[in-house]
């Protein structure tokens, strides 16, 4: 058995392989799939805050197994994130997972990292995999969705709670330039969410910004993204992201992030953002049939905003860690 770099300069098919393999070992995740154009810009390629490396296993010239490893590069450079690690089903049992994550730990060791990060179900073969090498749970996730199809909309405008002071301002796809700045405060804000006690504030400078923006059409994807500003200066308070694929061949919307910045707190902007944003899914995308979100166990205030619009636990996660 040969583990080979993938060349991510010239992917070529051995990331269409490892992308198949992915998709065929999703036997514990019943949510929707990462599309191959997401893989190859989320997974297969470099951003400006991470440097990534994709390995497989080729037999017969098929890819049987492999993973991806994201390096970051501007913050928290002790850590390396682990997404996805697979066997082919068919394959499993040949101690092939194994020797790929003892190379994900070479790898790391040779990079200098200290801590190894990952997600799984928490039941299934990849909890299993990460108990069986040493691995521990960082954080409790949940996925949550919103089936549009039998929502009562009626009562959901009745709840879109009257703000004093702030107005709202929604777009379609990547922000504007004019917009850069203030999507970077925003996302700024993010950084009190919970998270593994040893990874630092992420800092998302214009750059960084603007990199996210550019690639949503490269994934394959659109966005509907809906801010708050405080009507005295503009100044942004909060905003909310649902993705969905730019050629609509999926029911599914993806929530992104929602955050409202310490100061304009105590409003209820984040239930009037998220409330907003799903109004105008349902007058612009009548195709679309659920939303999902992630969200930490621990974040009270968020889970109570979903399950008061009609969000509905779908599946539990573990992040799981490894120190070095």
């Amino acid at each position: 058995m040969r583990i080979q770099p993938i060349d991510l300069d010239r992917p070529g098919n051995l990331v269409t392989g490892l992308h198949e393999a992915y998709v065929a070992g999703k036997t514990d995740d019943p949510g929707p799939t990462m599309s191959l154009a997401r893989f190859r810009h989320d997974v297969a390629a470099h951003e400006p805050g991470a440097r990534s490396e994709l390995w497989a296993v080729v037999e017969d010239g098929e890819v049987v197994g492999g993973y991806g490893l994201s390096l970051p590069q501007l913050d928290n450079t002790h850590t390396g994130w682990l997404f996805p690690l697979v066997v082919r089903p068919e394959r499993r049992g040949r101690g092939l997972g194994s020797a790929l994550f003892e190379h994900v730990l070479d790898r790391l060791r040779a990079h200098g990292r200290t801590l190894l990060l990952a997600e799984t179900p928490v039941t299934g073969v990849g909890a299993r995999f990460a108990v069986a090498h040493g691995m521990t749970v960082s954080l409790m996730e949940a996925r949550r969705t919103l089936d549009l199809r039998k929502a009562d909309w009626d009562a959901l405008e009745r709840l879109l709670p009257r703000v004093e002071g702030y107005h709202l301002e929604s777009w379609t796809g990547p922000a504007g330039p004019d917009l850069i700045p203030d999507l970077a405060a925003l996302m700024n804000g993010m950084n009190d969410a919970p998270r593994d006690a040893d990874i630092e504030d992420v800092t998302f400078s214009l750059d960084r910004v603007r990199h996210r923006e550019e690639g949503i059409p490269i994934r394959g994807l659109t966005a509907y993204t809906t801010i708050a500003r405080r009507d005295s200066d503009g100044a942004p308070a909060g905003y909310t992201r649902v993705y969905l694929e730019a050629d609509r061949s999926s029911g599914w919307g993806h929530q992104a992030d929602t955050t409202v910045l310490a100061e304009h707190r105590g409003h209820r902007l984040g239930l009037l953002l998220k409330l907003a944003n799903a109004l105008r899914l349902r007058e612009h995308e009548p195709h679309l049939e659920r939303i999902i979100t992630w969200n930490a166990t621990s974040n009270a205030h968020m889970l109570a905003i979903n399950e008061a619009m009609g969000f509905e636990l779908f599946d539990e996660w573990n992040e799981w860690r490894l120190a070095l």
